[in-house]
């Protein structure tokens, strides 16, 4: 059998009728078609993928993670060994928040709570599918208020502003485009 010149991505060849060479098993539009699927599929596979995984450093990790899973409806882990140590805050399956005490472990930059103010420079930022109802939870855990709810008008949503336990600001936003300017 001869040599038959390198194959497309995606195309199935057969012996032609002398079984000698091959040739392509599709028509001329199908393989194309194919071709373009297989390597689409491939670049989307290729394509690099970035999740934030915040980790703040708290005084009370089971507290903070009982005030947040409340906060935004998630689940935390189930009780661990860990748990007074470390923990993490899951939201439809999905990582949002790492919470770790302050002093263990000789992490950088989680030693000495009271060498800078807390969290200076840092907004814990989430985005929320039902704001009224967050903001609800939020009023339910006599969490402080720094702005009250309102409409920004660069991303047309509606914010609350809070402070968590720790003193970390954070801010519960609704889905960009939710109001209309």
């Amino acid at each position: 059998m001869s040599e038959h010149p390198a194959p497309l991505i995606g195309v199935m060849y057969k012996p032609d009728v002398s079984g000698n060479q091959f040739c392509p098993a599709q028509s001329q539009r199908s393989k194309l078609r194919t071709n373009l699927i297989v390597n689409a599929v491939m670049l989307l596979s290729m394509a690099v993928s970035v999740e934030a995984q915040p980790l703040i450093a708290v005084r009370d990790v089971r507290a903070s993670s009982r005030w947040y899973a409340r906060l935004l409806a998630a689940d935390p882990l189930p009780d661990h060994k860990h748990r007074d140590l470390y923990d993490r805050v899951f939201s439809s399956g999905r990582l949002i928040l790492q919470l770790h005490a302050w002093d263990e472990e000789h992490h950088p930059n989680l030693v000495n709570a009271n060498s800078a103010p807390v969290g200076h420079g840092v907004l814990l930022w989430f985005q929320v599918s039902d704001f009224d109802s967050t903001v609800n939870r939020a009023r339910e855990l006599r969490a402080e208020v720094i702005e009250e709810p309102h409409v920004n008008p660069a991303p047309q949503h509606r914010e609350i502003w809070l402070r968590d336990p720790d003193g970390y600001v954070v801010v519960i936003a609704g889905p960009d485009g939710e109001v209309s300017s």
